[in-house]
């Protein structure tokens, strides 16, 4: 688990903070000493601390001083007052005055350890709170995955396979196609549940801050450090990482990603000491990874070490058997949201769904049915709410190779991309069957067979693209 931060005794006697330090360090503390008020201020300006430990009387500005001061500025951090003399009234005042605790000394090294174990135990159960909070927005059923097509039956079986166990995972897919959701599920049925779930997406982050945000700086590592920072990797010890968009990561932090993921080391940027974690690592990436690869954009070693295990979500015009799933689902959503009566959807807006190819996948349906929602003014949700889909099927990627696939799929593949185009440029079924040169009835043969309804499209008069009249 993530160390504890280091305690700091503030005292201007040497010996004196040798003493404690020689009780601490054995029960496994790490310890700073300041010799003043002033040195401990800057002390905790400059890096977090688990507890801070002052002599009431100082040179210069006194040990409540300090403590007024500190509780001001950092009010988390935990302070108890030495004080060679106790009386009510002076424990009075460093317990008003915001201390955790005082002792009179001389006391016995078993007070302080039991002090210093409390303050502890409530770091420990702070943390465990924020991320369990943290927890509580990120938590990820499987059944969020929506579809029950066989590639997302394949899919939602083998993350219940690969998520109870410790591989690094890397998510290969389009835009849209739900890798962080993907993600999010991997973290949540996993053993690491309880821990954080920090989520990075290396595309957002300038290259030279992305070290920095993954690894964390030490003060002075470069202009704007004011003071150590720890990483997101150190946030999310116990718990998972996920590197959206690794493609877009340089191949200087390529090197240094490789070798954390080797045995969880690193070193903060402007650091010396090696410090070690525990976290899983869940990557993705759009891009072509392969190609990244041959055009040495991306390490090979990088991408074998992510290999372990590999996801690929379908597209969603390779399962146009969710989109009304989908569409329901996104429709009772918005209704929600938007404090609408649920809506019905139209037989023509089903088909207009179903003849889309969404390049942008679940992603641009979700936000196809939310435009439809906020334009509708019925009861049913008409073709005509949804965009007209002109820009977006500019947008539908080039056909994929499929001479990897068995024939039958790659035939029924390429004559539902035919058909389904010939649709898009006719928008009835007489001119597209003209176009094909085949019967009407062939085509709506085809059609069903391919499991692309035929209702609502029209014989003979086109689609109407235009705004709906509510007159």
């Amino acid at each position: 688990m993530r160390p504890l931060p280091p305690i700091l005794i503030v005292d201007d006697e040497p010996n004196m903070r040798a003493t404690i330090e020689e009780a601490l360090r054995p029960e496994g503390y790490s310890v700073m000493g300041a010799a003043s008020a002033e040195l401990a201020l800057e002390v905790l300006a400059d890096r977090e601390i688990l507890l801070m430990v002052t002599d009431a009387r100082l040179g210069g500005m006194s040990g409540y001083e300090l403590l007024r001061e500190a509780r001001q500025r950092w009010p988390a951090v935990p302070v108890v007052v030495i004080t060679a003399y106790a009386t009510p009234k002076l424990a009075v005042e460093a317990i008003r005055g915001g201390a955790f605790d005082y002792l009179a000394k001389p006391f016995a090294p078993e007070e302080l350890l039991h002090l210093v174990a409390r303050c502890a135990e409530r770091y420990r159960l702070v943390r465990e709170n924020h991320a369990l909070r943290s927890k509580s927005d990120q938590s990820v059923a499987l059944d969020q995955l929506i579809g029950e097509s066989p590639k997302m039956r394949e899919l939602k079986l083998l993350i219940q396979t690969v998520a109870p166990t410790q591989a690094t995972v890397l998510i290969l897919g389009e835009s849209g196609t739900g890798k962080e959701l993907i993600a999010a599920c991997l973290h949540s049925l996993s053993r690491r549940a309880a821990a954080p779930y920090v989520r990075i997406n290396c595309a957002s982050i300038p290259e030279n801050l992305l070290e920095s945000e993954l690894f964390g700086h030490e003060k002075g590592a470069f202009t704007g450090a004011i003071r150590q920072k720890s990483g997101r990797v150190e946030d999310a010890d116990g718990g998972t990482v996920f590197l959206d968009e690794i493609g877009d990561m340089s191949r200087p932090l390529q090197a240094k990603l490789l070798r954390f993921l080797e045995d969880g080391s690193f070193t903060r940027v402007g650091g010396n000491d090696e410090l070690r974690v525990d976290v899983r690592v869940v990557a993705a990436t759009n891009r072509d990874i392969v190609g990244l690869i041959r055009d040495g954009a991306f390490r090979e070693d990088l991408f074998h070490r992510l290999n372990v295990v590999q996801f690929r979500p379908p597209p969603l015009r390779e399962r146009t058997e969710d989109i009304p799933r989908l569409a329901e689902h996104f429709l009772g959503h918005y209704c929600l949201s938007l404090g609408r009566p649920r809506l019905r959807l139209g037989k023509d807006t089903q088909q207009a769904l179903l003849r889309h190819r969404w390049p942008g996948n679940v992603r641009e349906l979700r936000n196809a049915i939310e435009r439809a929602v906020i334009l509708e003014t019925g009861s049913e949700v008409h073709a005509s709410s949804l965009p007209d889909f002109t820009v977006e099927a500019r947008l539908a990627p080039a056909a994929e190779p499929l001479s990897d696939r068995p024939l039958e799929e790659a035939l029924s593949e390429f004559e539902r991309r035919l058909i389904q185009a010939a649709l898009e440029r006719h928008r009835n079924i007489g001119r597209t069957a003209e176009a094909l040169g085949i019967s009407r009835h062939a085509l709506r043969y085809r059609m069903q067979r391919l499991g692309m309804l035929a209702e609502g499209v029209p014989e003979d008069e086109p689609v109407s693209t235009g705004t709906r009249s509510t007159n």
